[in-house]
C-alpha cells in the first residue's frame, strides 16, 4: 500500500455568509488547496466531494459534487459524492486516502462543503435532525419533553447532546461550569484563528447566563448553525518525491459505525481510536495537538476519555489543568473547535485536518503549538440510540 501524503490544504472563513453558495464556497477552498499543493486541476485524478444536508436545503441532490465543482476545471474525473452525516468530510477524505493507498491515483481531492444558513430558519435545524434513525429515534435516556426545558427552534442534536451531558455529569461530577470552560477555552482559541465564525471570545459568566437550549444546555455551549468549505489535497510518496514537498504523512485514518452497544462496551470512538492508534504504532501520549468533535461542550468532555487522553471521569480534571488550552501539554481544538471556528457540518472534518495540517508546518501563527509532530482528530456524525452513527479518527504526523 503506497504512504499518504497530504500536499495541500485550504480553508473558507466560516460563518453565516449572505450571497455564498455551496459552489462559491467550494471553488474557493478547492483553488486555495491546489494552490497551497503547487498543484493544477488536471493534476487530480479522483475527487471525493462531501455534503450532508444541500439536498434538503437548496433541493440540489443526487450530483451534488458535479455541480458545485463545475467550473474548477476538475470534471471530466470522476467525482464521488459522499453523504455520512457531520463525518462526511472525514469519510471523502477516507476514501481519497484509499485511492491513492491502492495505486487507484496518484493524486486525490477530498472535499467538504455545506451551505446551512437560510431564510426560513428552521430548514437547517431541521434537516441536521435528520441524522438519526428515523424509524426508530434515540430514546434521549428516558428524557422527557419536560427534562428538555425547550427554549425556541433548536436542532435535535441538543437533545441528544443534552442527554449525554446529564449521564457524563452523573458518572464524572462534570458540572455546567465545566461544560462552560469548555466553551471558554475554544473562544480563546477561536479568538486568535481569522477563519472562525466566532471570534470575539466569551466568559463563564456569560456562557451560563445564555439561554437554556436543552437543559443541561445552553445557547453558547451549543455549535452554531453556518457556511463554509475546505479541502485537502493527497497524493502518494513517490509523487511527492518527483513533484516537491509534501511533509505530512497520513499515518491513520480509522472509519467506524456505531452499534447498538451494550451498557459497558466500548464506543465507537474508542474503537476508532483504537484502531487508529494500533495502525500508526502510537498512542494517545504521543500526541501534541489534537481536533475533537465540540458539537456541544459536554462532548469535548467526553472524548477526551474515549480517544484515551486521561481515564474515565477525569475530563473535567484534565481541562482544568490546562493541559487541553495553548500552552498546555496537548492543546485541543486550537482552531476553536465546532463551538468557535462554527460546524457547517459537510465541512467540518475537512477543516480539523487544515487545522492540524497548518499546525504540522507550523503555520498557526498566534494560536501555534511549538514543536508539533504529531497530530488527532476525531470526528463524528449522525446518533443512534447510545452511540454516534459515523466515526472517523485520523493520526497525521511530520
Amino acid at each position: 500500500m503506497a504512504e499518504v501524503r497530504i500536499a495541500g490544504a485550504a480553508i473558507t472563513a466560516f460563518g453565516k455568509i449572505p450571497g455564498r453558495t455551496l459552489r462559491t464556497l467550494a471553488e474557493e477552498a478547492v483553488r486555495d488547496a491546489l494552490a497551497d499543493a503547487a498543484l493544477a486541476p488536471q493534476d487530480v485524478q479522483m475527487i471525493f466531494f462531501g455534503n450532508a444536508a444541500e439536498g434538503l436545503i437548496s433541493g440540489q441532490e443526487m450530483v451534488r459534487g458535479q455541480s458545485a465543482l463545475r467550473h474548477t476545471g476538475l470534471l471530466g474525473r470522476p467525482v464521488i459524492n459522499v453523504e455520512n452525516a457531520c463525518a462526511s468530510a472525514t469519510t471523502a477524505f477516507r476514501l481519497a486516502c484509499m485511492a491513492v493507498e491502492s495505486g487507484a491515483a496518484d493524486v486525490a481531492l477530498a472535499v467538504g462543503a455545506e451551505k446551512l444558513t437560510h431564510s426560513d430558519k428552521a430548514r437547517p435545524l431541521a434537516a441536521i435532525g435528520t441524522a438519526i434513525d428515523m424509524s426508530e429515534p434515540p430514546t434521549l435516556g428516558g428524557r422527557t419533553t419536560a427534562d428538555q426545558t425547550p427554549a425556541g427552534p433548536k436542532s435535535y442534536f441538543m437533545d441528544v447532546y443534552a442527554a449525554m451531558a446529564v449521564e457524563y455529569a452523573r458518572e464524572s461530577g462534570a458540572t455546567e461550569a465545566d461544560f462552560a470552560d469548555v466553551a471558554v477555552k475554544n473562544g480563546r482559541h477561536g479568538a486568535l484563528n481569522p477563519k472562525a465564525q466566532y471570534r470575539n471570545g466569551v466568559t463563564r459568566e456569560e456562557v451560563l447566563a445564555s439561554r437554556v437550549i436543552s437543559a443541561p444546555l445552553r445557547l453558547l455551549m451549543c455549535s452554531p448553525v453556518g457556511d463554509g468549505a475546505a479541502a485537502i489535497v493527497v497524493c502518494s510518496e513517490a509523487f511527492a518525491r518527483r513533484h516537491g514537498s509534501a511533509e505530512v504523512r497520513v499515518r491513520a485514518c480509522m472509519l467506524r459505525s456505531g452499534t447498538d452497544r451494550a451498557t459497558g462496551d466500548p464506543p465507537g470512538v474508542t474503537l476508532a481510536a483504537q484502531a487508529a492508534y494500533e495502525s500508526a504504532a502510537l498512542g494517545p501520549e504521543d500526541v501534541h495537538v489534537a481536533e475533537v468533535h465540540d458539537g456541544a461542550a459536554p462532548a469535548e468532555l467526553i472524548v477526551y476519555e474515549q480517544l484515551g487522553l486521561c481515564g474515565r471521569g477525569e475530563g473535567p480534571k484534565l481541562l482544568a489543568s490546562g493541559d487541553t488550552a495553548l500552552g498546555g501539554r496537548i492543546p485541543v481544538n486550537t482552531g476553536g473547535g465546532l463551538l468557535s471556528r462554527g460546524h457547517p457540518i459537510g465541512a467540518t472534518g475537512c477543516a480539523q485536518l487544515v487545522e492540524l495540517v497548518d499546525q504540522l508546518r507550523g503555520r498557526s501563527g498566534d494560536r501555534q503549538v511549538p514543536g508539533a509532530r504529531v497530530a488527532l482528530a476525531e470526528n463524528a456524525g449522525g446518533y443512534l440510540d447510545n452511540d454516534s452513527a459515523a466515526i472517523g479518527v485520523t493520526l497525521l504526523s511530520l
